[in-house]
């Protein structure tokens, strides 16, 4: 068990009798801006091709509802924030859109998804692999050890793939992880209600005893879905992280600190 206090760039908030930590990890522990961003114009262009003449209007589309613009990649948009998944069912529907307005397509929207989804499968595969273009944010290593001789138990969760996850995982050798989990078909959405209580009965903790980590609104909102903390990361995007003017936040992942709770 053990304290957690923040030193945010505006206020300082203190989180005690902590036994567990969730962290996301896209923005929170890995620098993912730049390889979104090369990712979505990348879908966007494959997916905007098969719309043919209208291939540019498509694109343009698409890229609005990743929430891509010459200003960047907006953190708190589908791209930034949404699973594989809801992005494949935004940009099939763009698609689909574009598709009936043209009237060059007689394909429904099973094989305008199927289609969308190779896309997808195309634009991964020109940038793969992922993990060496999404390095650890500053001070990822030292936080991690400093939770875990704090006696925490240390958890990841994430909209990205179960498998990129691991990857992440191994890759960058995060040792003091004790449990992660990505979407996979047969593993409740990060965003479904009953995440938390999921998440929080893998670590073998309670949610009242949990602390969320994150850069979004949607990791805010899993931790209101019980009665864990929350502070939230605004350090690892370009753009400004829109969160509720009432949480803690930190600019960089140094400013937390974790100190343990001695048995008496």
């Amino acid at each position: 068990m053990a304290t957690i206090r923040t030193q945010g760039p505006t206020s300082e908030a203190t989180f005690k009798a902590v036994e567990a930590v969730l962290f996301d990890k896209d923005g929170t522990l890995a620098n993912v801006a730049s390889y979104l961003t090369a990712l979505g114009q990348a879908r966007s262009q494959r997916v905007g091709a098969i719309a043919r003449e209208r291939a540019s209007i498509a694109r343009s589309a698409i890229m609005a509802t990743f929430g891509l613009s010459t200003a960047g990649i907006d953190p708190a948009g589908l791209l930034a924030v949404g699973s594989r998944h809801e992005n494949e069912i935004a940009a099939a529907a763009c698609l689909a859109a574009d598709l009936a307005i043209a009237a060059i397509s007689n394909s429904g929207w099973i094989e305008t998804l199927e289609a969308t989804k190779a896309a997808f499968s195309d634009a991964e595969a020109a940038l793969s692999p992922k993990v060496v273009q999404t390095p650890l944010l500053p001070d990822v290593l030292p936080l991690l050890h400093q939770l875990k001789q704090a006696g925490l138990t240390i958890g990841i969760v994430s909209s990205d793939t179960h498998a990129e996850v691991a990857t992440f995982v191994s890759h960058y050798q995060l040792h003091d992880v004790d449990w992660y989990c990505g979407a996979a078909p047969a593993t409740l959405a990060k965003t479904h209600p009953d995440f938390l209580q999921f998440a929080c009965h893998a670590l073998g903790m309670s949610p009242s005893a949990t602390l969320v980590i994150g850069d979004s609104a949607a990791d805010y909102l899993l931790s209101t879905r019980g009665t864990a903390g929350f502070i939230g990361m605004t350090g690892g995007w370009r753009r400004p992280v829109k969160l509720p003017e009432t949480v803690a936040t930190v600019s960089a992942l140094a400013q937390i600190k974790a100190f343990k709770i001695e048995a008496h």
